[in-house]
């Protein structure tokens, strides 16, 4: 199975993050999908300090807590990409000389009973990728951290619910292993026609070559292409 299929087996995985390395550049990629009208009311859009969501109409959005944020964000050479304001925290962290562990030890899954969605983040610097997911585990947390080397032609896959059920079961396992090829514009389309065409609501994908050299492409369902 390739990253195409497995997309496109799971109707609604949620929010997800890919991590590769692909024609010789570091590979980000994060999605968001909805199922209500207040999560499908976003879009994503690129600031100077990095790329946040924001209301498609404002006139509709109604609780913005746990779906407005900066998904991405940078510190000197280190890219931060997460599904919610623990981006902040990660953020604050690194400009201290702390951690992404550090910070998100401070933090824990999504207040959103009875689904308690997971908290996933990753990282990339150079040639290291790390992974990580805050899931409920009774009345604690259980933080997971995976790190990698990135290998060229080949991704990592987080994302935050395992199905589409009642109540959205949380990721299991580790991150999903797949190769990756291509250019920006080519995993751009490759994973925005793989999500579910219901679901789906915003892609932001960005290489960065081996001089540092940033790309952005941003695919919204309201508004299309950035």
């Amino acid at each position: 199975m390739d990253l195409k299929a497995y997309l496109k087996g799971n109707p609604y995985p949620g929010r997800g993050i890919v991590l590769g390395k692909a024609d010789g550049k570091a590979v980000i990629a994060y999605f968001i999908m909805g199922r209500s009208e207040n999560s499908r009311n976003r879009i994503f859009v690129e600031e100077v300090d990095g790329v946040r969501t924001k209301a498609f109409d404002e006139s509709k959005m109604q609780d913005p807590s746990l779906i407005i944020y900066y998904p991405y964000r940078r510190v000197r050479e280190t890219h931060i990409i997460t599904n919610g304001d623990q981006t902040d925290t990660v953020y604050t962290y690194l400009k201290e000389g702390k951690t992404m562990t550090d910070a998100l030890r401070t933090r824990t899954y999504e207040p959103d009973g009875p689904n308690f969605t997971p908290r996933i983040s990753g990282i990339i610097e150079g040639d290291r990728a790390i992974l990580s997911i805050l899931k409920k585990d009774g009345e604690g947390t259980n933080r997971n951290f995976f790190e990698y080397d990135l290998q060229e032609g080949q991704c990592r896959v987080i994302h935050t619910y395992q199905a589409n059920e009642e109540p959205l079961p949380s990721f299991l396992g580790e991150p999903r292993l797949f190769p990756l090829s291509g250019t920006i514009d080519t995993i751009t389309a490759d994973i925005w026609t793989s999500l579910n065409e219901e679901n789906k609501v915003s892609l932001l994908v960005k290489t960065i070559s081996e001089d540092g050299v940033v790309e952005t492409r941003i695919m919204n369902k309201n508004g299309g292409l950035v």
